[in-house]
């Protein structure tokens, strides 16, 4: 038996997916599939004052699509707006609300004008990530996690971590699907572009 510890058993398991089945996956990501609607109607992130969803947020040249409630049911999102959800709404506002980033929230986040913009941000907030779980221990994996996370203040940052962890790994393993499928139904632009 090894002597692991449960705060390096969940970065582990984060890792692994992070470094063997998605990031190297979404490397190389061009702004055509970033932006591609492969449905009517999708949600995606887009130039200020160009979206039809009920809410297009963020303060930058780009808002992101979304409404409150959310339609039933809720329209198709692009790899544009998948990315904005993990990059803000689960990673940016838990490092803010736990390991000291800026506060941000989807009204007040810039959005990537590219697709390499947006998996540098990704990347930043994954690593702000990681470094503060890491920096909880074992001690901080059982503290609770405040008021930030509303109705499950009280619950253990521990599960905070496995819900990121799923939460990530779940969306991003959407965008490398979404990617598979632009590939294969824009095979002659990429047999051009080679």
């Amino acid at each position: 038996m090894t002597d692991q510890t449960w705060n390096a058993l969940l970065r582990d398991q984060l890792a692994w997916h992070w470094t063997t089945q998605l990031r190297e996956r979404i490397d190389g990501l061009t702004d055509d599939e970033y932006f591609w609607e492969p449905a009517p109607g999708c949600w995606s992130v887009r130039p200020r004052g160009s979206g039809a969803a009920p809410v297009q947020a963020g303060c930058g040249t780009m808002t992101i699509d979304f409404a409150m409630p959310q339609p039933d049911p809720p329209p198709f999102t692009t790899i544009a707006w998948r990315l904005g959800h993990v990059i803000v709404g689960v990673l940016a506002v838990r490092n803010a609300a736990h390991f000291g980033r800026a506060p941000t929230d989807y009204q007040s986040f810039e959005y990537a004008t590219t697709a390499a913009a947006a998996l540098a941000q990704l990347d930043a907030e994954y690593a702000t990530w990681l470094a503060g779980v890491e920096s909880l221990g074992e001690a901080g994996l059982a503290r609770s996690c405040g008021e930030a996370e509303g109705p499950y203040a009280g619950r253990p940052l521990a599960a905070l971590v496995l819900h990121i962890n799923r939460e990530l790994i779940h969306h991003l393993a959407e965008v490398c699907l979404l990617r598979d499928l632009y590939q294969h139904t824009h095979e002659e632009t990429r047999r051009e572009a080679n």
